[in-house]
């Protein structure tokens, strides 16, 4: 069973993030083939690469794929080389030396799980990375946190709606049936978009509670990907694009267009702009997120990496 770590690379030698990744790659207690794919990095990751890990299948892209088209350049690669199991881990991530393995273990014993997890720490193992714990909290995750205050681990593998594409086991049966990621999302969203693929198709996401990554993400500084009218934007493509309960993108247009209209005679600038950039928005990508929502319900092998 062949294994691949695909890890999509951009400027990643800050924090010394490509080294500690692949070396903890590298040791894992089960073989792992790594592909990275360089998503047009400005700085010298793919000179680092090529001089200190030689072994690395590196695909360079002359272009910024975002995450999701980077990760189904480096899925494709990893079917073409024969893969069984892929494990998708960030650049700013590293594993512990059985965490790979133990998931693998679990997926063969639960093959109903499209997505398989570690348990997600802070950089430094102090404490749950803020993402993850929100996807493991009661709300979401039934008796992941109780087991674990109470010392009484009771389940091999927690179920979770979601849980953050940071470190993610796929099987190639998950790729046969849910595809890649959709290309209606750049960046952010598509791990969303992901898991509401996974349970439409009657599959499952699950943490397995005794591995971990190790995310050196805590200070990231905010980008343009976080900007209110961004994440809107991100939010209503997640919307639009969920299969299991979609919104009309063209009854929402209409209403950004009475919003747009509605703003602009109470002379709310703010609120009028944020409409119209909003309308501007899904009228522009009102086809290609109406495509990617097609594809992704549709029975194709191994769709959006091909």
């Amino acid at each position: 069973m062949k294994t691949f770590a695909v890890v999509v690379i951009y400027n990643g030698m800050k924090n010394n993030w490509i080294h500690q990744c692949f070396t903890s790659l590298l040791s894992s207690s089960t073989s792992v083939e790594i592909i990275a794919v360089d998503n047009h990095s400005s700085d010298e990751s793919v000179q680092y690469i090529q001089q200190h890990f030689p072994s690395v299948i590196l695909l360079e892209s002359s272009q910024n794929l975002g995450f999701g088209g980077a990760n189904n350049l480096g899925l494709k690669k990893a079917l073409e080389l024969d893969g069984e199991f892929f494990f998708l881990l960030n650049q700013d991530a590293h594993v512990e030396k059985n965490t790979i393995e133990k998931l693998i273990n679990t997926s063969l014993n639960h093959p109903e799980y499209a997505v398989i997890s570690p348990i997600h720490l802070n950089g430094n193992g102090t404490k749950l990375d803020k993402s993850f714990a929100r996807s493991v909290s009661p709300y979401y995750c039934d008796g992941f946190y109780d087991d674990h205050v109470l010392s009484n681990t009771k389940r091999p593998i927690y179920g979770s709606p979601f849980i953050c594409a940071a470190a993610w086991l796929l099987t190639k049966k998950a790729l046969e049936i849910v595809g890649g990621f959709s290309p209606a999302f750049f960046h952010y969203g598509e791990d969303d978009n992901y898991c509401h693929r996974v349970q439409y198709f009657k599959m499952k996401i699950g943490v397995v509670p005794d591995t971990y990554i190790y995310h050196d993400r805590e200070d990231r500084p905010a980008s343009a990907f976080d900007e209110e009218i961004v994440s809107l934007q991100r939010q209503y493509t997640v919307w639009c694009s969920n299969p299991n309960n979609p919104t009309d993108i063209d009854r929402l247009i209409g209403q950004f267009k009475n919003k747009t209209l509605k703003y602009t005679l109470l002379r709310n600038q703010k609120e009028a702009k944020n409409s119209r950039e909003i309308l501007k928005f899904l009228q522009n990508r009102k086809y290609s997120i109406k495509t990617a929502y097609k594809d992704s319900i549709s029975d194709k092998t191994y769709k959006f990496i091909g």
